[in-house]
C-alpha cells in the first residue's frame, strides 16, 4: 500500500471517529434530558455550552496547529474528545453537563481544524480534491452513531456505558491511525493541481512545498469570501437540521409516520453527494460546483415552500441536501491552499465566519417565523442559498 493511501486511510478514520462521537452524544440527548429533568428552555440553554466551547477555541485551534503541527494536535484533540464523551453520560448536575459540553465543543473544534489540515495535506499528495469524501465519511459516521444509539436505547444501556464503548473504540482507532497521519504538516503546504476555475483548462497555481507562511495575519479578501460562502451554507444546513421536521409538522402536515421524511431526505442526499463531490470538482472546478450548489439549495427550498405538499417537500429537501453537501468541504479545501496563511490558521478563519451561520441561523429562523411565518423565514434562507452562487462567481480561488 502506498504512503499516500495509508495517510488517506488514517485521516479518514479520524473523520469517522469524530462523527461517531458527536452523533453518539446526540442520540442520547433525550435520555440525559429526562435524567436531569430539563424542560425545553433549560435544555436549549444547556446545549449552548457546546457551540460556546467551539467558538472560544477557534482562534486557538489555528495557532496550535501552526505552532505544533496538525498530527500532534489531531491526536491530542481526538483523545480528549473521546474521553470527554463518557463524562457527558456521567454528569449528575446541570453545571457538570454544561462544563463537559464546553470541553466537548473545544475538543471537537480542535479535532475539526487539525484533521481538515491533514486532509489538505493528503489532497496535495493526490494532486486533486478529495475533501468532500472525508466529510462524506463524517456523515456516514452520523448514520452509524444514530443507529448504534438506537440499539443501545433498545437494550436499555445507560448513556455512560454506551459512551464508554464508543470511547474505547475511538481510542483504539487513534492508537492505530495516529502514527499514520502526515508528519510535520503545520505551516507549510502546497496546493493540489486541481481545477479551481472553469474559465480555462489550466490548473491552479501552487506554492512550493516548504514555503513559510505567517501564523498570525489578517485574512485576505479571498478567505473572507470563502467564509461568507460557508456562512450562507451553514445557515441553510443548520436550518434544515433544526426546522425541517417542524416545517413538515406545521405546514405540510403529513401522516405522523412521514414527519421525519424531510430531514431524512436532506441528510441522505447530503451524505451521498459528498462521495461524488470530489469527482465533480475535478471535472468542472470548484467555482462551477459552488455555483450549482447555491442554485440547488435555493431551488429546493423554494420548491418546498412554494408548493407545500408531501412529494414536493421531500423533493425540495432532497435538492437542498445535494446543494449544501459539498460547499463546506470545498471551502475548506480552498482555504487550506491559502498563499497568505498557514492551512490551520486559514481553516480557523473561515470556520469562525462559517460557524456563526450555523449557530445563529436556526434562532433567526425562529424569530422570523414568529413574526411572520415559517414559509417566509425559509424563503429568506433560500435567498442566502442563492448568495452562495453570487459570491462564488466573484471569488478568486487560489
Amino acid at each position: 500500500m502506498t504512503h499516500k493511501r495509508i495517510h488517506r486511510l488514517a485521516v479518514s478514520s479520524f473523520f469517522f471517529l469524530a462523527g461517531l462521537c458527536f452523533f453518539s452524544w446526540a442520540s442520547r440527548i433525550p435520555d440525559i434530558r429526562l435524567r436531569l429533568r430539563l424542560d425545553n428552555a433549560a435544555l436549549g440553554a444547556v446545549l449552548l455550552a457546546l457551540p460556546v466551547g467551539l467558538m472560544v477555541s477557534l482562534p486557538l485551534a489555528g495557532w496550535l496547529v501552526a505552532r505544533f503541527g496538525s498530527r500532534r494536535i489531531a491526536t491530542i484533540a481526538a483523545i480528549g474528545y473521546a474521553c470527554t464523551l463518557p463524562l457527558l453520560g456521567l454528569a449528575a448536575a446541570v453545571w457538570q453537563l454544561m462544563g463537559c459540553l464546553f470541553l466537548f465543543g473545544m475538543g471537537g473544534n480542535l479535532l475539526n481544524i487539525s484533521m481538515n489540515t491533514q486532509a489538505v495535506g493528503t489532497e496535495q499528495l493526490y494532486g486533486r480534491t478529495i475533501m468532500a469524501s472525508y466529510h462524506g465519511l463524517w456523515s456516514l459516521a452520523g448514520f452509524s452513531g444514530a443507529a448504534v444509539g438506537n440499539l443501545m436505547i433498545g437494550l436499555g444501556l445507560p448513556p455512560y456505558l454506551h459512551f464508554l464503548l464508543i470511547s474505547a473504540l475511538a481510542l483504539g482507532t487513534i492508537a492505530i491511525a495516529s502514527g499514520k497521519l502526515i508528519p510535520h504538516l503545520a505551516d507549510t503546504t502546497a496546493a493540489p493541481p486541481t481545477r479551481t476555475d472553469t474559465t480555462g483548462p489550466g490548473a491552479a497555481q501552487s506554492n512550493p512545498l516548504g514555503a513559510k507562511k505567517p501564523i498570525f495575519a489578517m485574512p485576505d479578501r479571498s478567505l473572507i469570501s470563502l467564509g461568507l460562502i460557508a456562512f450562507c451554507s451553514m445557515i441553510c444546513e443548520g436550518s434544515m437540521f433544526d426546522w425541517s421536521g417542524v416545517y413538515f409538522q406545521k405546514v405540510i402536515q403529513p401522516p405522523r409516520e412521514w414527519l421525519g421524511a424531510g430531514l431524512t431526505a436532506f441528510t441522505c442526499t447530503m451524505a451521498a453527494a459528498r462521495f461524488i463531490g470530489d469527482w465533480m470538482t475535478t471535472k468542472w472546478g470548484i467555482r462551477t460546483i459552488l455555483q450549482a450548489s447555491g442554485l440547488l439549495t435555493a431551488v429546493g427550498l423554494l420548491t418546498a415552500i412554494g408548493w407545500p405538499g408531501l412529494g414536493t417537500g421531500i423533493g425540495g429537501f432532497l435538492l437542498v441536501g445535494a446543494g449544501v453537501s459539498s460547499v463546506v468541504p470545498l471551502v475548506y479545501s480552498a482555504a487550506g491552499r491559502s498563499k497568505r496563511l498557514s492551512p490551520g490558521v486559514a481553516l480557523a478563519a473561515v470556520s469562525t465566519i462559517g460557524y456563526l451561520g450555523f449557530l445563529f441561523g436556526p434562532p433567526f429562523i425562529g424569530f422570523i417565523a414568529q413574526a411572520s411565518s415559517l414559509r417566509v423565514s425559509l424563503g429568506l434562507i433560500a435567498i442566502l442559498g442563492s448568495a452562495i452562487t453570487l459570491i462564488a462567481t466573484r471569488t478568486k480561488f487560489q
